[in-house]
Protein backbone atom coordinates (compact mmCIF):
# COMPACT_ATOMS: atom_id res chain seq x y z
CA UNK A 1 0.00 0.00 0.00
CA UNK A 2 2.81 2.34 0.85
CA UNK A 3 4.42 1.70 -2.52
CA UNK A 4 1.20 2.47 -4.42
CA UNK A 5 0.67 5.67 -2.48
CA UNK A 6 4.30 6.61 -3.09
CA UNK A 7 3.99 6.09 -6.85
CA UNK A 8 0.68 7.96 -6.90
CA UNK A 9 2.30 10.85 -5.06
CA UNK A 10 5.18 10.94 -7.54
CA UNK A 11 2.73 10.82 -10.43
CA UNK A 12 0.77 13.74 -9.00
CA UNK A 13 4.01 15.66 -8.43
CA UNK A 14 5.04 15.04 -12.03
CA UNK A 15 1.63 16.21 -13.27
CA UNK A 16 1.83 19.29 -11.05
CA UNK A 17 5.31 20.07 -12.36
CA UNK A 18 4.09 19.68 -15.94
CA UNK A 19 1.16 21.99 -15.19
CA UNK A 20 3.50 24.60 -13.75
CA UNK A 21 5.92 24.51 -16.67
CA UNK A 22 3.33 24.34 -19.48
CA UNK A 23 1.35 27.39 -20.54
CA UNK A 24 -1.73 25.22 -21.06
CA UNK A 25 -1.79 21.78 -19.43
CA UNK A 26 -1.48 18.97 -21.97
CA UNK A 27 -0.85 21.37 -24.88
CA UNK A 28 2.61 21.94 -26.42
CA UNK A 29 3.90 25.44 -25.82
CA UNK A 30 4.20 26.23 -29.54
CA UNK A 31 0.45 25.62 -29.90
CA UNK A 32 -0.24 27.56 -26.70
CA UNK A 33 1.79 30.47 -28.09
CA UNK A 34 -0.44 30.46 -31.16
CA UNK A 35 -3.59 30.66 -29.03
CA UNK A 36 -2.39 33.28 -26.57
CA UNK A 37 -0.83 35.53 -29.20
CA UNK A 38 -4.22 35.95 -30.87
CA UNK A 39 -5.90 37.37 -27.79
CA UNK A 40 -6.44 41.16 -28.21
CA UNK A 41 -4.00 43.34 -26.32
CA UNK A 42 -6.76 44.89 -24.21
CA UNK A 43 -7.15 41.50 -22.46
CA UNK A 44 -3.45 40.97 -21.71
CA UNK A 45 -3.68 42.46 -18.23
CA UNK A 46 -6.42 39.99 -17.25
CA UNK A 47 -4.47 37.11 -18.80
CA UNK A 48 -1.53 37.82 -16.50
CA UNK A 49 -3.73 36.94 -13.53
CA UNK A 50 -4.19 33.33 -14.70
CA UNK A 51 -0.80 32.13 -13.47
CA UNK A 52 2.79 33.21 -12.94
CA UNK A 53 3.76 31.31 -16.09
CA UNK A 54 1.23 33.25 -18.17
CA UNK A 55 2.30 36.54 -16.59
CA UNK A 56 5.97 35.96 -17.36
CA UNK A 57 5.26 34.85 -20.94
CA UNK A 58 2.87 37.69 -21.81
CA UNK A 59 5.32 40.23 -20.37
CA UNK A 60 8.30 38.78 -22.24
CA UNK A 61 10.12 39.99 -25.33
CA UNK A 62 9.43 36.60 -26.95
CA UNK A 63 5.67 37.18 -26.77
CA UNK A 64 6.06 40.65 -28.27
CA UNK A 65 8.33 39.34 -31.04
CA UNK A 66 5.89 36.50 -31.78
CA UNK A 67 2.97 38.91 -32.24
CA UNK A 68 5.07 41.17 -34.45
CA UNK A 69 6.33 38.25 -36.54
CA UNK A 70 2.80 37.10 -37.40
CA UNK A 71 1.38 40.63 -37.81
CA UNK A 72 -0.70 40.30 -34.65
CA UNK A 73 0.78 43.28 -32.81
CA UNK A 74 -1.51 46.16 -31.86
CA UNK A 75 -0.18 49.70 -31.53
CA UNK A 76 -1.23 51.99 -28.71
CA UNK A 77 -0.24 55.65 -28.49
CA UNK A 78 1.54 56.95 -25.40
CA UNK A 79 1.62 60.67 -24.62
CA UNK A 80 3.83 62.37 -22.07
CA UNK A 81 1.72 65.27 -20.79
CA UNK A 82 1.96 68.10 -18.31
CA UNK A 83 -1.10 69.03 -16.26
CA UNK A 84 -1.23 72.82 -16.04
CA UNK A 85 -3.16 72.78 -12.77
CA UNK A 86 -0.50 70.98 -10.71
CA UNK A 87 2.48 71.24 -13.08
CA UNK A 88 3.12 67.49 -12.85
CA UNK A 89 4.00 65.19 -15.74
CA UNK A 90 1.87 62.11 -16.41
CA UNK A 91 1.78 59.36 -19.01
CA UNK A 92 -1.44 58.76 -20.95
CA UNK A 93 -2.35 56.00 -23.39
CA UNK A 94 -4.83 55.59 -26.24
CA UNK A 95 -6.03 52.30 -27.73
CA UNK A 96 -7.11 53.38 -31.26
CA UNK A 97 -8.83 50.07 -32.03
CA UNK A 98 -11.09 50.17 -28.97
CA UNK A 99 -14.82 50.69 -29.50
CA UNK A 100 -14.58 53.42 -26.85
CA UNK A 101 -11.61 55.39 -28.07
CA UNK A 102 -10.51 57.55 -25.15
CA UNK A 103 -7.28 58.53 -23.44
CA UNK A 104 -6.54 57.20 -19.96
CA UNK A 105 -3.74 57.70 -17.47
CA UNK A 106 -1.35 54.81 -16.93
CA UNK A 107 1.15 53.90 -14.23
CA UNK A 108 2.55 56.84 -12.26
CA UNK A 109 5.92 58.01 -13.54
CA UNK A 110 9.02 58.04 -11.29
CA UNK A 111 8.86 60.96 -8.80
CA UNK A 112 12.30 62.26 -9.83
CA UNK A 113 11.00 63.30 -13.27
CA UNK A 114 7.50 64.39 -12.24
CA UNK A 115 8.28 68.12 -12.55
CA UNK A 116 11.00 67.99 -15.20
CA UNK A 117 10.80 69.72 -18.56
CA UNK A 118 12.66 69.24 -21.84
CA UNK A 119 12.90 65.44 -21.58
CA UNK A 120 13.59 63.13 -24.52
CA UNK A 121 11.07 60.44 -25.46
CA UNK A 122 11.91 57.28 -27.45
CA UNK A 123 10.56 53.77 -28.08
CA UNK A 124 12.41 50.50 -28.70
CA UNK A 125 10.26 47.37 -28.89
CA UNK A 126 7.82 47.32 -25.97
CA UNK A 127 9.82 49.81 -23.94
CA UNK A 128 9.48 53.56 -23.70
CA UNK A 129 12.50 55.63 -22.65
CA UNK A 130 12.44 59.02 -20.94
CA UNK A 131 15.83 60.74 -20.97
CA UNK A 132 17.46 63.87 -19.60
CA UNK A 133 15.41 66.97 -18.86
CA UNK A 134 15.72 69.76 -16.32
CA UNK A 135 13.67 71.46 -13.62
CA UNK A 136 13.22 74.79 -11.89
CA UNK A 137 15.71 73.93 -9.16
CA UNK A 138 17.97 71.51 -11.05
CA UNK A 139 20.12 71.78 -14.14
CA UNK A 140 20.20 69.46 -17.11
CA UNK A 141 20.08 65.76 -16.26
CA UNK A 142 21.67 62.62 -17.72
CA UNK A 143 19.05 60.24 -16.26
CA UNK A 144 17.55 57.42 -18.32
CA UNK A 145 14.23 55.89 -17.26
CA UNK A 146 12.48 52.99 -18.97
CA UNK A 147 8.78 52.11 -18.95
CA UNK A 148 7.95 48.52 -19.97
CA UNK A 149 4.48 48.69 -21.52
CA UNK A 150 3.94 44.92 -21.21
CA UNK A 151 4.93 44.74 -17.53
CA UNK A 152 3.59 48.23 -16.65
CA UNK A 153 6.74 49.00 -14.64
CA UNK A 154 9.43 51.70 -14.54
CA UNK A 155 13.18 51.24 -14.16
CA UNK A 156 16.04 53.70 -13.65
CA UNK A 157 18.72 52.54 -16.08
CA UNK A 158 22.48 52.61 -16.02
CA UNK A 159 24.59 53.89 -17.61
CA UNK A 160 23.31 57.43 -17.88
CA UNK A 161 23.66 59.63 -20.94
CA UNK A 162 27.20 60.76 -21.66
CA UNK A 163 26.04 64.37 -21.71
CA UNK A 164 23.57 66.09 -19.40
CA UNK A 165 21.01 67.74 -21.66
CA UNK A 166 17.45 69.04 -21.98
CA UNK A 167 15.21 70.33 -24.81
CA UNK A 168 16.89 68.03 -27.32
CA UNK A 169 15.83 65.79 -30.19
CA UNK A 170 15.41 62.09 -29.42
CA UNK A 171 15.09 59.40 -32.09
CA UNK A 172 15.91 55.70 -32.55
CA UNK A 173 18.08 54.26 -35.30
CA UNK A 174 19.38 50.69 -35.70
CA UNK A 175 18.14 49.68 -32.26
CA UNK A 176 19.87 52.57 -30.49
CA UNK A 177 18.64 55.86 -29.04
CA UNK A 178 20.07 59.15 -30.27
CA UNK A 179 19.92 62.18 -27.96
CA UNK A 180 20.76 65.15 -30.18
CA UNK A 181 21.69 68.74 -29.37
CA UNK A 182 19.67 70.73 -26.87
CA UNK A 183 20.91 72.58 -23.81
CA UNK A 184 23.30 71.36 -21.13
CA UNK A 185 25.83 72.30 -18.49
CA UNK A 186 28.44 72.19 -21.25
CA UNK A 187 28.35 75.02 -23.80
CA UNK A 188 29.23 72.51 -26.53
CA UNK A 189 26.12 70.38 -25.85
CA UNK A 190 24.03 71.90 -28.72
CA UNK A 191 26.41 70.41 -31.31
CA UNK A 192 26.87 66.98 -29.73
CA UNK A 193 24.81 63.81 -29.70
CA UNK A 194 24.79 60.66 -27.59
CA UNK A 195 24.23 57.16 -28.97
CA UNK A 196 22.65 55.08 -26.21
CA UNK A 197 22.47 51.28 -26.53
CA UNK A 198 20.15 49.69 -23.92
CA UNK A 199 21.24 46.16 -24.92
CA UNK A 200 24.99 46.54 -24.46
CA UNK A 201 24.48 49.22 -21.77
CA UNK A 202 26.83 51.62 -23.46
CA UNK A 203 26.63 55.31 -24.35
CA UNK A 204 28.95 57.09 -26.76
CA UNK A 205 29.20 60.85 -27.17
CA UNK A 206 29.97 62.47 -30.55
CA UNK A 207 30.14 66.01 -31.90
CA UNK A 208 29.55 67.73 -35.24
CA UNK A 209 29.36 71.40 -36.12
CA UNK A 210 26.56 70.74 -38.65
CA UNK A 211 24.00 69.98 -35.92
CA UNK A 212 21.55 72.89 -35.83
CA UNK A 213 20.80 74.72 -32.59
CA UNK A 214 17.41 75.18 -30.90
CA UNK A 215 15.99 71.93 -32.26
CA UNK A 216 12.20 72.00 -32.59
CA UNK A 217 11.35 68.78 -34.44
CA UNK A 218 12.86 65.54 -35.75
CA UNK A 219 12.03 62.34 -37.63
CA UNK A 220 13.68 59.21 -39.08
CA UNK A 221 13.40 58.24 -42.75
CA UNK A 222 15.39 55.84 -44.96
CA UNK A 223 18.00 55.18 -42.29
CA UNK A 224 18.61 58.88 -41.68
CA UNK A 225 17.76 61.19 -38.78
CA UNK A 226 16.48 64.67 -39.64
CA UNK A 227 16.37 67.57 -37.17
CA UNK A 228 14.99 71.07 -37.61
CA UNK A 229 16.01 74.12 -35.59
CA UNK A 230 15.96 77.88 -35.70
CA UNK A 231 18.87 78.02 -38.16
CA UNK A 232 17.67 75.42 -40.66
CA UNK A 233 17.74 71.62 -40.75
CA UNK A 234 20.38 68.88 -40.66
CA UNK A 235 20.44 65.18 -41.50
CA UNK A 236 22.46 62.33 -39.99
CA UNK A 237 23.42 59.38 -42.20
CA UNK A 238 23.48 56.20 -40.14
CA UNK A 239 25.90 54.51 -42.53
CA UNK A 240 28.56 57.21 -42.67
CA UNK A 241 27.94 58.64 -39.19
CA UNK A 242 28.15 62.16 -40.63
CA UNK A 243 25.83 65.18 -40.31
CA UNK A 244 25.02 67.40 -43.30
CA UNK A 245 22.73 70.34 -43.87
CA UNK A 246 19.33 69.60 -45.42
CA UNK A 247 18.81 71.22 -48.83
CA UNK A 248 16.79 74.43 -48.83
CA UNK A 249 13.91 73.14 -50.99
CA UNK A 250 13.06 70.50 -48.40
CA UNK A 251 13.88 72.56 -45.30
CA UNK A 252 11.79 75.53 -46.48
CA UNK A 253 8.54 73.53 -46.31
CA UNK A 254 9.24 71.86 -42.97
CA UNK A 255 7.18 74.37 -41.04
CA UNK A 256 5.63 72.20 -38.37
CA UNK A 257 5.61 68.73 -36.80
CA UNK A 258 6.60 65.99 -39.26
CA UNK A 259 5.73 62.31 -39.50
CA UNK A 260 6.60 59.49 -41.90
CA UNK A 261 3.82 57.26 -43.27
CA UNK A 262 5.20 54.41 -45.36
CA UNK A 263 7.71 56.08 -47.67
CA UNK A 264 6.11 59.52 -47.53
CA UNK A 265 6.91 62.51 -45.33
CA UNK A 266 4.02 64.67 -44.06
CA UNK A 267 4.14 67.98 -42.23
CA UNK A 268 1.37 69.79 -40.38
CA UNK A 269 1.98 73.43 -41.32
CA UNK A 270 0.46 75.63 -38.62
CA UNK A 271 1.75 78.93 -39.96
CA UNK A 272 -1.78 79.96 -40.98
CA UNK A 273 -4.31 77.56 -39.53
CA UNK A 274 -3.40 73.88 -39.90
CA UNK A 275 -2.65 72.43 -43.33
CA UNK A 276 -1.25 68.98 -44.13
CA UNK A 277 1.52 68.94 -46.74
CA UNK A 278 3.53 66.09 -48.28
CA UNK A 279 7.11 66.11 -49.56
CA UNK A 280 7.42 64.73 -53.11
CA UNK A 281 11.00 63.45 -53.37
CA UNK A 282 10.75 62.93 -57.16
CA UNK A 283 9.90 66.55 -57.97
CA UNK A 284 11.36 67.93 -54.71
CA UNK A 285 8.35 70.10 -53.96
CA UNK A 286 5.84 70.25 -51.11
CA UNK A 287 2.28 69.27 -52.05
CA UNK A 288 -0.68 70.65 -50.12
CA UNK A 289 -3.07 67.84 -49.16
CA UNK A 290 -5.74 69.80 -47.29
CA UNK A 291 -6.43 71.77 -44.16
CA UNK A 292 -8.00 70.98 -40.81
CA UNK A 293 -11.05 72.83 -39.62
CA UNK A 294 -10.19 75.75 -37.36
CA UNK A 295 -12.90 74.49 -35.01
CA UNK A 296 -11.09 71.18 -34.60
CA UNK A 297 -7.43 72.04 -34.23
CA UNK A 298 -6.04 75.51 -33.50
CA UNK A 299 -3.09 74.85 -31.17
CA UNK A 300 0.35 73.25 -31.38
CA UNK A 301 0.13 69.52 -32.05
CA UNK A 302 2.13 66.28 -32.03
CA UNK A 303 1.90 63.68 -34.80
CA UNK A 304 1.97 59.88 -34.61
CA UNK A 305 1.69 57.54 -37.62
CA UNK A 306 -0.08 54.17 -37.43
CA UNK A 307 -0.68 52.29 -40.66
CA UNK A 308 -2.12 54.79 -43.14
CA UNK A 309 -3.43 57.05 -40.35
CA UNK A 310 -1.90 60.18 -38.88
CA UNK A 311 -3.00 60.97 -35.33
CA UNK A 312 -2.87 64.72 -34.69
CA UNK A 313 -2.76 65.17 -30.91
CA UNK A 314 -3.33 68.63 -29.53
CA UNK A 315 -3.96 70.37 -26.24
CA UNK A 316 -5.84 68.30 -23.64
CA UNK A 317 -5.11 65.24 -25.83
CA UNK A 318 -7.89 66.20 -28.25
CA UNK A 319 -7.13 64.01 -31.27
CA UNK A 320 -7.88 64.10 -34.98
CA UNK A 321 -7.31 61.03 -37.18
CA UNK A 322 -6.36 61.56 -40.84
CA UNK A 323 -6.47 58.62 -43.25
CA UNK A 324 -3.87 59.72 -45.79
CA UNK A 325 -4.89 57.06 -48.31
CA UNK A 326 -8.41 58.43 -48.60
CA UNK A 327 -8.07 62.01 -47.43
CA UNK A 328 -7.93 63.49 -50.93
CA UNK A 329 -11.29 61.89 -51.70
CA UNK A 330 -12.78 63.35 -48.54
CA UNK A 331 -12.33 67.10 -48.65
CA UNK A 332 -14.99 69.80 -48.53
CA UNK A 333 -13.85 73.18 -49.84
CA UNK A 334 -10.25 72.12 -49.16
CA UNK A 335 -11.01 71.03 -45.58
CA UNK A 336 -10.14 67.39 -44.82
CA UNK A 337 -12.91 65.18 -43.47
CA UNK A 338 -11.46 63.35 -40.46
CA UNK A 339 -12.58 61.46 -37.39
CA UNK A 340 -11.88 62.87 -33.95
CA UNK A 341 -11.36 61.69 -30.36
CA UNK A 342 -12.47 64.30 -27.80
CA UNK A 343 -10.77 64.83 -24.46
CA UNK A 344 -12.22 62.89 -21.53
CA UNK A 345 -11.23 65.07 -18.55
CA UNK A 346 -11.64 68.61 -17.28
CA UNK A 347 -7.96 69.32 -16.54
CA UNK A 348 -5.94 71.49 -18.90
CA UNK A 349 -3.12 69.39 -20.36
CA UNK A 350 -0.16 70.21 -22.60
CA UNK A 351 1.14 67.33 -24.70
CA UNK A 352 4.95 67.17 -24.52
CA UNK A 353 5.58 64.29 -26.94
CA UNK A 354 3.90 61.16 -28.31
CA UNK A 355 5.04 57.71 -29.49
CA UNK A 356 3.38 54.41 -30.37
CA UNK A 357 4.26 50.98 -28.98
CA UNK A 358 3.27 47.78 -30.80
CA UNK A 359 2.69 44.63 -28.74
Amino acid sequence: MERIVHESTNECADQSKETQTSLISGVPDDISNLFLARVPRSHHMAMKCVSRRWRDFISSDDFCDYRNKFNLAESWIYALCRHNTCGRVFLHVLNPSSSRRSWRRVHEIPPHITFRDGMGFAVLGKRLFVLGGCGWVEGASDDVYCYDAAMNTWLHLQPSLSTKRCFFACETLDGKIMAIGGLGVNSKAPQTWDIYDPVTKACVSCSDANIVRDIEDSFVKDGKVYVRGGAGAAVYDGLSGVWNRVEDDMASGWLGPAVVVGDDLYVLDQSFGAALTMWCKETRVWIRIGKLSQLVMTQQCRLVAMGSNIFVIGKDCSTVVIDVENVRKKTVNGVMVCSSIPKTWDDTIDVICCKSIAI
